[in-house]
Formats: structure tokens, C-alpha cells, sequence
């Protein structure tokens, strides 16, 4: 038996297939932590195959990965022509003008006995107190156009939020493919034309390029995108489709020129048969249509797109179509799949970069003892599906909790049997006004309050804690902290007054 077929060889060369922010996310990572440790990077990708590249809204996540790295955010933010994120605004989701915001930061202030939606949910039975998304610093900065980051002082109102950033996602992996390479991952062009495995374990060995050339590897990371190369062209890892569920399977974006200040959200408005995106960068504003070919055409969506561009479209329109779900199987011997690959969702909560930068994380974590190691690839295949499973429950609640019947689509997705697991946290909020909680996966309490309340789902009874203060000390302390909440998001300067000292200042 051979040294690869036992798994007895330490990893020592990965091989990245396919660039894009994948691939380039994954390469800047391993040139970074595991290069030091004698591990070779290399990455395999051709011009001539074009990448998504329309992945430009990000969660709180990516600051973690970028400071891992040790990237200069400045020098980030003017690389990529970033904004900075407070959450994302959802326009006619519930019903046809209702408005809310999903922010990267708690609802009230520090401290108190409930959570602070329990509270509200008193107050507001007692009088007008206003929506709950006067209670968060993020939401009301947002609203306002305005930005800073927030405090370290955990009792300070202004460390009650988080952030990401609207970034161009071309410009991002250009970004970090000279990181990686000047830490030396070796970047190879070439159209993969074979992939030869072990007659015995059945990992792959290498890979053939157009040219001949032959790329020998002990780990591939396949980041080759929806057409998922090695991880199922190769090793028919299988696929489970969730599109009964998020029917949503076509995307059209469209860039464009803006004289508009930016604004520190996304924007997801809904439409008649899915959804319009608007995420404004330092230089133009992404738009796209995310839409179900189940109730309407390409044409008509192009037509509904392109009809509300603020600006001249500044590239033709990309047209992507996808299918909702996940890989059966993320990790296949000595194959690992990040990104596309893996499976895709629905951009709609911008989990796409997060999800590549979970996977690198993990694969970090449970970096292999050999070729072959079945344990990493379980326990990495079992920690992957809880992320995609509780990012699929999230992403189908925004659209199963709507009034809205005005479309067969919205009447499709309102009616639709629910996943178990989702149907069982519904239940539980309405009940209770509870959050089922869990220590792994990505959106914890604050994103599921934002959702559940923004989209008309209020829970029956508020929590016996809640009831300490007296009606009058309620609505008092309520009020005071209303206003608290309004001034100091008006200190925060105007976020293209911040981004403009922040860039001059790393000149």
C-alpha cells in the first residue's frame, strides 16, 4: 500500500484550484499560517474561465480573518474601495411598504435582567414607543448615513455595535493575491484538463494542465466555483437542493455610476418575484435582481432591474444561475471544498464570503495528519452542515414570515412547508419571545430578534423578568434611552467624511 493510500504523508503541498475570492481568501490564509510550518501553496487558475466576483456585501466575520492577517484596515478599505456595513435594509419583506434593519449590533444598552426586546414588548403594549429599531445605535447611525467604529468600553453605548464592509470583490482578490504571493504561494495559469487520483484511497494525486504540465499535490482545496471540479466533477460528493424552500435560482447585477452620498447598509428590497440588492461602494453602486425563473422570465427581470438604476450601468449585465443547497459532502478524502464549490444559498444575508472564511477556519482547525484523514473530514463535514442548515433556516424565515399574497411567488413562500428546525424557533419566539440559542453557527440573538419582529412574527407572552420596573419606570427609562440613542449616533461623523480622513491618512 502506498504512503498516500495509508494517509502516512504529512501535507506538505496544497493546491488551490480556482482563484476569485475563494481562492485567494484560502491562499492568503495558508501563505500566512500554515507556510511557516513547511506547507507549499500553490494556486491553479485560468484567465479564461471568469469568476462571480459579485460578492460585495460581507458580515462582522471578515475583520477577524483580516486582522488573523495582520491586513491594515485603511490600506484594506482604499485597496478594495470599501464602505463600511451597520446591518442591511429590508424594504417591503412583511408587506409592501414596511421597512426595517438588520443591525450588527444589540438592541437598548448594556445591562438588564431580559433581553431588551422583552422589554419593549411590554412598553409597546402599554403605549407608542416607537419600533425597536429606535433602540439600536446601528440601525440609527445607519439611517443617518453615519460612521465610526465602536468603543472598546463593553458599558459604553457606543460598543453596542459591530460592523463589515461593501467591498468590490474583484479588487478584494487582487487585493490578497499579492498578499499571498508576496508571502510565497506560487500562482500557476492553466486549464485543468485531468485529474488523476490513487488507484487505492482514491485521493487525488494531481493534475493535468492545456500546457502538460502536471501539478503534483498532497491536499487540493477546490474553490473552482459552481462548477465544483474536484469536489464533485471528481469525487461525486452529491448535492442536497434546498430550491423547494429558497425557490430563488437566477441573479442579474448590474454596476452603476451614483452622485449619491454612501450609506453604511445594504439595501434588499423585495420585489415581485424575489428580490433587488444595492450596496454602495466608494466608486459605483452594485445592483442586482435575485429572482425565481419559476415566476419570472430573464427578460422581464433585466427590464425591472435596469429601469431603476440611479446611473450609467458601467458593465454589461452578468447573469448567474444557481440551485440552493449544499454539498452532501464538503471534505472527500484529500479534498476539501471552499466557496461555491461548496454549495450557495442565496446572497440575500451576504453569508457567501462568510461561508469561504468559516471553511478556511475550520480546515486551519482540523488541518489533516495525512493525505487521508478521515476524522478531520467528518468532524469538518459535520461542523459545515450546522453552519449551512442554520443559515438556511435564516435566510427561508425572511420569506415564509410575510403577509404578503400580492405574487404567486410571495404566496408560494408564505404557504410553504418549513424544515422542522425552523418551524420548532418560530414556535418557541411566538410562544415566548425566545431565541434558540447555540454555541456553533453564524447569527446569534440580535439577527434573529431583527427578523422575527421585522417581519410580523411578536411573540404571545414577554418575559416575567420584564416585569420588574413599574409601567411608569418602563416607559421613562424607555424614553431616555430613545434619546441617548439618537445623540450619540448624531456625534458619529458622516461616513464619507470618515472613509475620506481614513484613506488620506494611510497615503
Amino acid at each position: 500500500m502506498s504512503a498516500q493510500a495509508s494517509g502516512e504523508c504529512r501535507v506538505r503541498r496544497v493546491v488551490i484550484v480556482g482563484g476569485g475570492t475563494a481562492g485567494w481568501m484560502t491562499a492568503a490564509a495558508l501563505a500566512r499560517l500554515a507556510a511557516p510550518s513547511g506547507v507549499d501553496v500553490c494556486l491553479v487558475e485560468s484567465e479564461a474561465i471568469g469568476t462571480v466576483g459579485v460578492g460585495e456585501s460581507t458580515l462582522p466575520h471578515i475583520r477577524a480573518f483580516n486582522e488573523r492577517l495582520g491586513i491594515d484596515e485603511a490600506t484594506f478599505v482604499k485597496a478594495t474601495q470599501a464602505t463600511f456595513k451597520l446591518g442591511i435594509r429590508f424594504d417591503d419583506w412583511r408587506a409592501v411598504g414596511g421597512r426595517y434593519i438588520h443591525p450588527f449590533g444589540d438592541y437598548g444598552a448594556p445591562g438588564g435582567e431580559a433581553p431588551f426586546h422583552h422589554y419593549w414588548l411590554r412598553a409597546a403594549k402599554l403605549a407608542d414607543v416607537g419600533p425597536i429599531d429606535d433602540y439600536a445605535l446601528a440601525v440609527v447611525a445607519a439611517r443617518e448615513g453615519r460612521f465610526a467604529p465602536p468603543a472598546d468600553d463593553p458599558r459604553s453605548m457606543m460598543s453596542t455595535y459591530g460592523y463589515a464592509y461593501q467591498l468590490d470583490a474583484t479588487l478584494y482578490a487582487r487585493f490578497l493575491r499579492d498578499y499571498a504571493e508576496t508571502r510565497g504561494a506560487r500562482r500557476i495559469e492553466g486549464r485543468i484538463v485531468e485529474v488523476a487520483q490513487d488507484g487505492e484511497s482514491g485521493a487525488i494525486r494531481s493534475l493535468r494542465l492545456e500546457t502538460g504540465e502536471t501539478v503534483e499535490g498532497d491536499l487540493f482545496v477546490d474553490c473552482s466555483g459552481f462548477r465544483a471540479l474536484l469536489i464533485e466533477g471528481t469525487l461525486k460528493a452529491g448535492f442536497t437542493d434546498w430550491s423547494h424552500w429558497l425557490p430563488c435560482d437566477r441573479a442579474i447585477a448590474i454596476p452603476c455610476q451614483t452622485d449619491q452620498p454612501t450609506v453604511p447598509y445594504t439595501t434588499a428590497r423585495a420585489l415581485e418575484a424575489g428580490w433587488r440588492f444595492r450596496i454602495p461602494l466608494q466608486h459605483r453602486v452594485g445592483n442586482g435582481y435575485v429572482y425565481s425563473s419559476r415566476f419570472i422570465d430573464a427578460d422581464t427581470a433585466l427590464e425591472r432591474l435596469t429601469a431603476e438604476l440611479e446611473g450609467a450601468a458601467l458593465a454589461s449585465p452578468n447573469h448567474l444561475k444557481f440551485t440552493a443547497g449544499q454539498r452532501t459532502r464538503n471534505w472527500v478524502g484529500n479534498c476539501v471544498s471552499v466557496g461555491l464549490s461548496s454549495g450557495f444559498i442565496e446572497p440575500l444575508e451576504s453569508t457567501s464570503i462568510y461561508l469561504i472564511q468559516i471553511a478556511i477556519t475550520k480546515l486551519l482547525e482540523l488541518w489533516p495528519t495525512g493525505v487521508v484523514d478521515p476524522v478531520s473530514a467528518a468532524e469538518f463535514n459535520r461542523q459545515m452542515d450546522l453552519e449551512y442548515e442554520r443559515i438556511r433556516d435564516f435566510i427561508i424565515l425572511h420569506y415564509c414570515a410575510t403577509e404578503r399574497n400580492d405574487t404567486p411567488f410571495w404566496d408560494y413562500v408564505r404557504t410553504m412547508p418549513l424544515p422542522q428546525s425552523l418551524a420548532e424557533k418560530i414556535e418557541l419566539f411566538r410562544a415566548r419571545g425566545v431565541v434558540q440559542e447555540y454555541r456553533e453557527g453564524l447569527f446569534l440573538h440580535p439577527s434573529w430578534v431583527a427578523v422575527y419582529l421585522g417581519q410580523g412574527v411578536l411573540p404571545r407572552a414577554h418575559h416575567p423578568l420584564a416585569d420588574a420596573p413599574s409601567d411608569d419606570q418602563l416607559l421613562a427609562s424607555l424614553a431616555r434611552l430613545r434619546t441617548v440613542v439618537q445623540q450619540s449616533a448624531s456625534r458619529l461623523p458622516p461616513q464619507d467624511a470618515f472613509i475620506a480622513r481614513m484613506t488620506a491618512a494611510s497615503a
